[in-house]
């Protein structure tokens, strides 16, 4: 194997954006016991040190691809888009109202304690994620409109932010605010 292919080559998929993880899991699994440091305890330094390496590519190359916004990034990566790079590109100015109104709500939902609330606001957020990786499939895999896609992906990073902020204040409160 070598160290440097990348993910999908590593796993033998196509690179879209569109996977279907239990042939990635399959396909994992099979790589892992090919070259699981376990198998090799009684070879020379060498190939061991190999061994050790190729589990951790293919554990860091499973991880990127079963996780969307990371495949996503991988895929503008593969590209020639850095998604962290373009960081100074504006954003929509009505994403952004949007953001500050969800911001607001979370905020309002943890201080009040309304868990019933936050609950409504997650559940809303979670249809948007839906949405925007739906439009993110069809940017990356049918039109492979990368700058699209790379709109579309700065926005997710924002949301799965706030998906993390939900459930963070959602264990606040369901510990009783402590």
């Amino acid at each position: 194997m070598d160290l440097t292919t990348d993910f999908f080559t590593l796993f033998q998929l196509a690179p879209r954006f569109r996977l279907d993880l239990a042939e990635l899991e399959a396909r994992y699994l099979a790589l892992l016991g090919r070259a699981h440091p376990d198998r090799f305890t009684c070879a020379d330094a060498r190939t061991r040190r190999l061994s050790m390496q190729m589990a951790a590519r293919i554990n860091e190359g499973c991880q990127v691809l079963k996780t969307p916004l990371a495949r996503a990034k991988y895929l503008l990566h593969l590209a020639g888009h850095d998604v962290e790079a373009g960081r100074d590109v504006p954003m929509e100015p009505e994403f952004l109202a949007a953001q500050m109104a969800w911001r607001e709500a979370l905020e309002a939902a943890r201080t009040g304690g309304d868990l019933p609330a936050l609950e409504r606001l997650g559940q809303r957020l979670e249809r948007e994620l839906q949405a925007r990786y739906q439009a993110l499939a069809v940017h990356l895999d049918d039109q492979r409109d990368f700058l699209a896609a790379a709109g579309c992906v700065r926005q997710l990073m924002f949301l799965e932010k706030s998906r993390g902020d939900i459930d963070d204040a959602r264990a606040f409160l369901e510990d009783g605010g402590a």
